[in-house]
């Protein structure tokens, strides 16, 4: 959905004027939408929905904070130079604190989401001019963002407030509550709406039904609970709605948006301005500025890492044949870019930043994923309208061949794993090979954690996948050279310990 931010942002925001012995001042403003007198028919149930996706759009999320948090915590990404900025470069170097503003910023993010969700949840049933369908389905989707957003604090921060319904006076401020506790509530949450939505979107880029079954599939996996996981996505399957493109980069195009392999994504439009708005209550369609953080011809504050380069097949690491997808994933000094009629050469004293070893050599290699130059020179400074892609057909079946790893058969695990491997634009030798035999449960999931490096990097997933995989004793070496205990969590922002009465310092996260 292209971002469609509207005045009702601003329903989160309660004002009141305590004591005042002047009349005129105790009257509603005529001028300010209410959440009471609000919410009474279909096309302001939609556009309160909207105002969710708004703050997903938002700085605080899926505009700059949630890739660059994620990203940071990875193994896939590394520092372009000195131009990245401090607040990312100790979460890249894990000396982030609970002042982070990176931290901080997704966590405000998420609870923006959830009290906009919790608007709809709460007012939608009472909409006198709404039929029930409508209501229905308003509801179902609300649930989808707030079950969303739980998974995302569950896994990230463990401990965290639930709030399930519209705060309106910080006398309403929840304590934390357990890990358990937060995901369990994203599980009801998704279950609630994979069962009142359909496998098609309200419009494009609206939470479906099988956004929901997706995202549940993550957080069972996050629990080790590879049975109902599997469940989730097999319902996914099973129901025909998504197929992977035969095209590899068509999924990271802006051309090619909401094709058969996107599962859900987040709009931008070219046709606004990045206005740098940190909650979402902007009133344009707003550009991405992804493109331009992490371009080669851009300011590169982030680019692959040595790991994320070295994982990919080639003959020169005994592979066969040399994975399509790494020139899909990275621009290399010497690619050609921009306008197939006339294409430039990616040089590299033009590219701003550090160097990684490519065939025994320094080289400028810069992500290219998220980057407008597969058709056109950015220049200095340049916004996209370029969708942010958030689940993927393909990684529904890479975690549905985990699954099978896990309580199903390898020989299923690894056909999954081959569909993706092999559409035609990538087409590499199916599993097993020499580099990856697939005889064994633990081979099969050494090549399963290959294929999901070099199918999804750079889309925020492997973050997640180290914690649970930590967590659930399958690394045999931690590829965080920096992690100690306490970096399984994020620390609880200052800002909540400061502002929210039911937590105490002593509740922050071990280690912060």
């Amino acid at each position: 959905m292209k971002k469609i931010i509207t005045i009702l942002s601003l329903l989160v925001l309660i004002f009141i004027i305590d004591a005042c012995s002047y009349d005129d001042l105790n009257k509603t403003n005529p001028n300010v939408l209410v959440v009471d007198t609000y919410y009474k028919n279909a096309d302001e149930l939609n556009k309160g929905l909207n105002a969710i996706y708004g703050a997903m759009t938002s700085t605080n999320l899926f505009s700059r904070y949630y890739w660059f948090l994620n990203d940071m915590r990875s193994d896939e990404n590394g520092s372009g130079g000195g131009q990245l900025g401090t607040e990312f470069n100790q979460v890249l170097l894990g000396t982030h604190n609970p002042s982070n503003p990176v931290v901080g910023s997704v966590w405000n993010g998420l609870y923006i989401t959830i009290h906009r969700a919790n608007s709809i949840i709460t007012n939608a049933p009472e909409a006198a001019d709404a039929d029930e369908a409508t209501k229905n389905r308003a509801v179902a989707e609300a649930l989808a963002a707030r079950g969303w957003a739980y998974y995302e604090l569950g896994t990230l921060w463990g401990n965290a407030p639930i709030y399930l319904s519209f705060a309106t006076s910080p006398d309403n401020s929840a304590p934390l509550s357990s890990q358990d506790e937060v995901l369990a509530q994203a599980i009801e949450d998704l279950q609630a709406a994979a069962n009142g939505l359909t496998f098609q979107p309200r419009e494009p880029g609206t939470l479906t039904k099988g956004a929901a079954l997706a995202l549940l599939g993550r957080v069972y996996m996050f629990q080790g609970d590879y049975t109902n996981a599997k469940t989730a996505f097999d319902q996914i399957v099973a129901s025909g709605s998504y197929s992977l493109v035969d095209e590899y980069d068509d999924n990271f195009q802006e051309e090619n948006e909401y094709n058969s392999e996107s599962i859900w994504e987040i709009g931008y439009a070219k046709i606004g301005n990045f206005n740098w708005d940190p909650v979402g209550n902007g009133l344009s369609n707003e550009a991405s500025i992804h493109s331009q953080e992490y371009s080669g011809y851009g300011w590169r504050n982030v680019i692959p890492s040595q790991a994320m380069l070295d994982e990919f097949e080639t003959p020169e690491n005994g592979a066969a044949k040399r994975d399509p997808r790494l020139d899909k994933s990275f621009y290399f000094e010497g690619d050609t870019f921009g306008d197939p009629e006339d294409p430039r050469i990616v040089e590299g004293d033009e590219v701003n930043g550090n160097s990684l070893l490519y065939q025994g050599a320094p080289n400028k290699i810069s992500w290219r994923k998220p980057s407008i130059m597969y058709k056109l020179d950015p220049g200095g400074y340049y916004e996209t309208g370029l969708n942010h892609r958030v689940i993927r057909y393909a990684e529904v079946l890479l975690n549905l061949a985990e699954c099978e790893i896990e309580v199903g058969s390898i020989s299923q695990a690894v056909n999954y794993m081959n569909m993706v491997r092999q559409r035609p634009s990538v087409n590499m030798p199916p599993y097993p090979t020499a580099q990856y035999p697939v005889g064994s449960k633990q081979q099969a999931f050494e090549a399963l954690m290959h294929e999901k490096m070099v199918e999804l990097g750079g889309e925020q997933i492997r973050n997640r996948d180290l914690l649970r995989w930590r967590a659930q004793g399958k690394l045999t070496v931690d590829p965080i050279t920096y992690y100690t205990p306490k970096h399984q969590l994020l620390p609880i922002p200052l800002s909540e310990i400061d502002n929210n009465a039911n937590i105490e310092d002593s509740d922050q996260n071990p280690g912060y």
